[in-house]
């Protein structure tokens, strides 16, 4: 299978991560001819992104005309908390089965990180750490479907916040997280579970209970921002040089 296009990519992650991040708000006009300007492609490319990015229920595309960022309906934000609260409840015991110290280490990582992100009161980066949280939880549970599916979920209740929710509660999401943590170390796993949630009925209440009114920024501004972070991201690392000093002896 041909690999996508480098452009592909990282014009798929930086609107993937804009719309997640809520940078890019539900219901936003995504232009091709701004996109294609860009990220140097041609209308077809975009094309190609907009489909894999409504695939993933990000985007919705009308016929003759202009792509938006996704907007769930109140009906829909229901069912897709229905359905995440049974999957991420079965990733909680599929982890309590494989559970070992490394996990706890890793996801500790990022609650490390989460927090940061709170000190520095940056609310988009805390919004996708919080997701990523679940994201690798799922990636431990060693079932790629439900991680797959879960992935989806997600990014959709990260639209649903959007659209109804109150702001991002990052004190709320690192202590619930750190409970889990707990609790799977702990070979606690219906506790866990239990955990689990109460955390995403939680995070339910916060996402269906009004919006704000903050002026979206430009597209093109936002698309600036999140391509230059992909591909910093991207980037091949540099090796270190070794030493005059260590190569004398």
């Amino acid at each position: 299978m041909a690999r996508p296009s480098p452009r592909i990519e990282v014009a798929h992650e930086a609107l993937r991560q804009a719309i997640i991040e809520q940078a890019l708000k539900p219901g936003t006009k995504l232009p091709e001819d701004v996109i294609g300007e860009q990220f140097a492609m041609s209308r077809t490319l975009v094309r190609a992104v907009l489909a894999k990015l409504e695939a993933e229920g990000l985007v919705d595309a009308h016929p003759k005309r202009t792509a938006t960022v996704a907007q769930p309906t109140l009906a829909e934000a229901r069912d897709v908390f229905g359905v995440r609260r049974a999957l991420e409840a079965e990733a909680v015991r599929l982890v309590a089965k494989r559970w070992q110290p490394a996990f706890a280490s890793e996801l500790e990582g990022l609650l490390r990180q989460e927090d940061e992100a709170r000190s520095r009161q940056d609310e988009r980066v805390s919004i996708h750490l919080a997701g990523e949280f679940h994201l690798r939880l799922a990636h431990l549970s060693g079932n790629a479907l439900l991680e797959r599916y879960l992935r989806e979920l997600i990014t959709r209740c990260s639209l649903i916040l959007a659209v109804f929710g109150r702001p991002h509660s990052s004190d709320c999401a690192i202590e619930e997280h750190s409970a889990l943590i707990a609790a799977l170390s702990a070979g606690k796993a219906e506790e866990a579970v239990a955990i689990m949630n109460t955390h995403i009925g939680a995070v339910e209440r916060r996402a269906l209970l009004g919006g704000d009114d903050e002026k979206p920024a430009a597209l093109g501004d936002v698309l600036s921002h999140y391509a230059a972070a992909v591909t910093a991201r991207q980037a091949p690392k540099p090796t270190a040089k070794p030493s005059k000093t260590a190569s004398s002896k």
